[in-house]
């Protein structure tokens, strides 16, 4: 008993971190069509950025942890938003080119990274709390998943009411469904993308950070590695549902932890059989508009 809840609670919190990483790549997709490629370029530079930030405050501190979160948001905001004025902007309805472009930038930004941090993984500490575990029904869960959960649970809702609740929001919507009709009522639709992208970044940037604890190092490959499965969430889900992505997220990762622990370490193979079969039976994904 206590072996199935401690797989599935972990599933579950690894599900949160999925979604961290593919809410920003799906929120991107569904407001403005751009597969976005060096969303993984967002991640590692806030998680690189905010493993520095905990550094200079002290790694064992509340504080400095969620300061690290929060400027880790603030970077890969900045970053997206400088992404999408200087290589998105000009080429908007060119999905060619916005592929090749976000795709050069992803490999690029890596051998950044790894020129200013070095190739080699960095390890991490952070609040003692983090490495401890408490309790459920027998099992000890890792703490790490509390948070991962709740920050994932805090984004989804700071998404949903942005864009049902607000001026902005709304602005958005309407310029997706009508761009000429928003553009004639005086209204900047490109500033309003802009934000999307902006919104997206932090959401990775957030993401990123606490992957960096989840995973206890950094290193300019942690975004590439997430972005797989970042992109798998985002297809399963439906492209552009973020309500698609939640529930993708949760039920890619607790098959692959049950696979991983119940059939020999076999979760990466079982979820790309899932992903084949969700691209065979429903294309549009589970929760995705059908064209």
């Amino acid at each position: 008993m206590s072996t199935l809840v401690l797989t599935l609670i972990t599933g579950v919190g690894l599900g949160a971190l999925y979604f961290l990483v593919a809410s920003g790549l799906s929120l991107i997709y569904g407001l403005m069509h751009v597969l976005n490629f060096a969303h993984g370029a967002f991640l590692t530079l806030s998680a690189f950025v905010g493993w520095m930030v905990a550094q200079a405050l002290g790694t064992d501190s509340w504080g400095s942890f969620l300061l690290s979160v929060l400027v880790g948001g603030a970077v890969g905001a900045l970053f997206a938003m400088v992404t999408e004025l200087i290589l998105i902007r000009p080429l908007y309805e060119r999905h060619i080119e916005q592929v090749l472009v976000t795709v050069g930038l992803s490999f690029a930004a890596v051998a950044l990274f790894e020129g200013i941090w070095g190739t080699d993984p960095i390890n991490i500490a952070g609040p003692p709390w983090l490495k401890q575990t408490t309790e459920i029904l027998g099992a000890r869960i890792p703490n790490t998943y509390w948070v991962l959960m709740v920050a994932a649970a805090l984004v989804l809702a700071a998404l949903v009411l942005f864009l049902q609740k607000t001026r902005y929001g709304m602005i958005i919507r309407a310029g997706v469904e009508n761009r000429s009709m928003v553009t004639a009522l005086g209204i900047d639709v490109r500033r309003s993308f802009t934000l999307v992208f902006a919104i997206g970044g932090a959401a990775a940037g957030i993401g990123g950070v606490l992957a960096m604890h989840y995973s206890t190092f950094v290193s300019a490959h942690l975004g590439q590695t997430l972005l797989i499965f970042a992109f798998i969430v985002t297809v399963v889900g439906g492209l552009g549902s973020l309500t698609g992505a939640a529930v993708a997220s949760v039920l890619v990762a607790v098959l692959q932890q049950f696979a991983n622990f119940y059939l020999g370490g076999t979760g990466d193979f079982i979820v790309v059989i899932l992903l084949a079969v969700v691209l065979l039976v429903r294309p549009s994904g589970l929760l995705g508009r059908k064209a």
